[in-house]
């Protein structure tokens, strides 16, 4: 007997850089499709961290259901593993709400790990003995001691973590003093799987000139609505200056101005390139995936939301497609 399509969860995948909209798009995507999302950015997991991560208003989250957010505080670790996890055990449920589960992001480990998998990491125990050692050293040696060391046993990792990001570089190396294996490896030796839903993959696209001046503004606007006080008032809460939730662009830099290492002018400045240099390595990641079907995004996210509805017409099942308007 032919499966009835409806038994398999269906998937929207939707991806591109930071700032091309992908909220505004999939919020307003609920005017035609009742959806819920899943998101796959690893910096709206943490509590109290929002004007700078851009989560989603409040507004827009009475609209449209989101998960995994505000999920972690801002001194405690999420890993690609955790989000997959978390996500495998979302998507039927929403399915079977009669939803369309929309896993909408950035982050593209966490997608892949979502999608493909990923290998079987070392115990727990060992892996949080080996950390614990390996941040004692970042404190005394400093992030340019390890990343030589780690340029030493995995060269290949080494060079897509040219930014030199401490998690990145933590994370390679605690794995391999608990495996003796290059995390590079243990990626090859481990091939990909089929997820146990359908997949459909859409690409928000702009211009490169366009999404430079997105990323621009919107890091003015955060300057200009509470970035900074967000960051003293959660550095007053008492988590410290070097925790996961401050790892990023935008919170760094506040930090130093508040610090007196950067004048107003001179952390904006890098904000915006930092985050530019993220949205470059974002669209790199995904041009692995030649399956993504990028769309023009427009600056008026009703206009992209209507785009995206006309394709996904031609990927839901008929079942489906028969009580769309």
């Amino acid at each position: 007997m032919e499966r009835d399509p409806r038994d398999t969860p269906h998937v929207l995948v939707l991806v591109g850089a930071t700032a091309s909209g992908k909220t505004a798009t999939i919020v307003r995507l609920a005017t035609w499709l009742p959806v819920e999302v899943i998101s796959a950015d690893s910096r709206q997991v943490y509590r109290y961290l929002d004007v700078g991560t851009a989560k989603p208003t409040v507004e827009e989250r009475q609209r449209v259901l989101h998960h995994c957010i505000d999920i972690r505080d801002p001194d405690q670790s999420y890993s690609a593993g955790e989000f997959a996890a978390d996500a495998l055990s979302l998507i039927p449920a929403i399915w079977h709400r009669g939803k369309l589960p929309c896993v909408v992001g950035g982050s593209g480990f966490y997608i892949h790990a979502l999608c493909y998998g990923l290998f079987e990491a070392p115990p727990a125990p060992l892996l949080h003995q080996v950390r614990r050692q390996l941040q004692l050293r970042l404190q005394r040696e400093g992030r340019d001691r390890l990343y030589e060391e780690l340029c030493r046993v995995d060269p290949e990792l080494a060079a897509r973590y040219s930014d030199r990001n401490p998690r990145r570089i933590l994370r390679a190396l605690e794995f391999y003093y608990a495996t003796g294996l290059p995390l590079s490896h243990a990626h090859r030796l481990y091939p990909p799987r089929e997820p146990p839903f359908v997949t459909f993959w859409v690409g928000l696209h702009w211009e490169r000139a366009q999404l430079y001046e997105r990323i621009n503004r919107r890091a003015q606007w955060m300057w200009e609505h509470g970035l900074v006080e967000e960051t003293e008032r959660v550095l007053a809460m008492g988590y410290p200056p070097d925790s996961p939730g401050f790892n990023t662009h935008g919170y760094a830099e506040c930090i130093a101005y508040l610090r007196g290492e950067l004048s107003e002018a001179e952390a904006l400045a890098r904000m915006q390139q930092r985050t530019r240099q993220y949205a470059k390595r974002q669209l790199t990641w995904f041009r692995r995936y030649s399956h993504i079907r990028w769309i023009p995004a427009d600056p008026d996210p009703a206009v992209t939301a209507e785009r995206l509805y006309l394709l996904l017409r031609t990927w839901l099942p008929e079942t489906l497609r028969e009580s769309l308007p």
